[in-house]
């Protein structure tokens, strides 16, 4: 069965999906991305992801060529055109195709483009055994809380992560964790705290890490937002990452120490459960 794309109002097989060649998206990087989880062959927490869409938008003028409710339509049609039981739909906005400018021509009609990926979440290893995660410098432009398409920054430091024998990267500005190149970075304090950025340019606004913070307050967990040192982490009961394609992940090293005991902590662990009952109970 071959997968299919959807692009600017057709459904094609994908090695035939194309775009122009003076797409702003390929030339400039003037586009916004999302990605939504699949689980059951349903959306997982899609009105956040499609609201932050919309915010990321209008951040920098562009302006989406279908309405929210027709995203939403052609994420359901592509699931089913390709089966989809669990993975995720990634959706891209540019700004259209004109000759190479800096400055956009009036009148371009953006560019939409959609497509699916099969990817094991409910059953990652990962989760079972927890994962590693080294520092590096963050060098990434202001505007991180806009979900924007230039990811040069964020390419480097998952390669330079791999290169380590790492799963993900948590990027230090000022000796503090900002969060990871694809993931919201939290710690649980030696006194049962859960630390983690509080929204601002500097980070993204994690779709998954605030319905984490709402199913953690619910059982009674105290939540600092703030931002936290390399120092503070090392010395963290537990640590964990999240994100929209791996829910909640364990971190149990980090540069290479282990975090704790070097294991998948009782907090991160029954956080990725009450994440996953979440997703099933509200999947759309």
């Amino acid at each position: 069965m071959p997968r299919i794309a959807y692009v600017n109002g057709a459904y094609l097989p994908l090695d035939e999906a194309r775009v122009p060649v003076l797409d702003r998206g390929f030339l400039f990087a003037d586009g916004i991305y999302e990605v939504t989880a699949v689980l059951g062959g349903r959306l997982v927490d899609n009105a956040s992801h499609l609201a932050r869409l919309e915010r990321s938008c209008a951040e920098i003028g562009l302006t989406l060529p279908v309405t929210i409710d027709e995203i939403t339509a052609i994420q359901h049609a592509l699931i089913a055109r390709n089966g989809l039981a669990e993975g995720v739909v990634y959706l891209q906005v540019t700004r259209g195709a004109a000759d190479r400018d800096f400055v956009a021509a009036e009148g371009m009609t953006p560019t939409l483009v959609l497509f699916t990926q099969a990817k094991r979440i409910t059953d990652s290893p990962a989760a079972a055994k927890g994962v590693a995660v080294c520092t590096l410098p963050d060098i990434r432009w202001a505007r991180r809380d806009i979900k924007s398409v230039a990811l040069l920054a964020q390419v480097l430091a998952k390669q330079e992560a791999h290169a380590r024998g790492c799963f993900e990267a948590w990027m230090l500005e000022d000796g503090l964790v900002t969060e990871g190149s694809s993931s919201t970075a939290w710690i649980l304090t030696a006194d049962n705290r859960l630390v983690t950025r509080a929204r601002s340019h500097k980070t993204l606004p994690g779709c998954t890490a605030l319905a984490i913070a709402a199913l953690a307050a619910e059982t009674g967990l105290a939540i600092e937002e703030r931002p936290f040192s390399l120092d503070e982490a090392l010395a963290a009961r537990e640590a964990f990452l999240s994100s929209a394609s791996t829910f909640v992940l364990p971190v149990v090293s980090i540069d290479g120490a282990p975090v704790g005991d070097g294991t998948p902590g009782p907090i991160a662990t029954r956080l990725r459960q009450l994440y996953l009952e979440f997703a099933r109970r509200t999947a759309t």
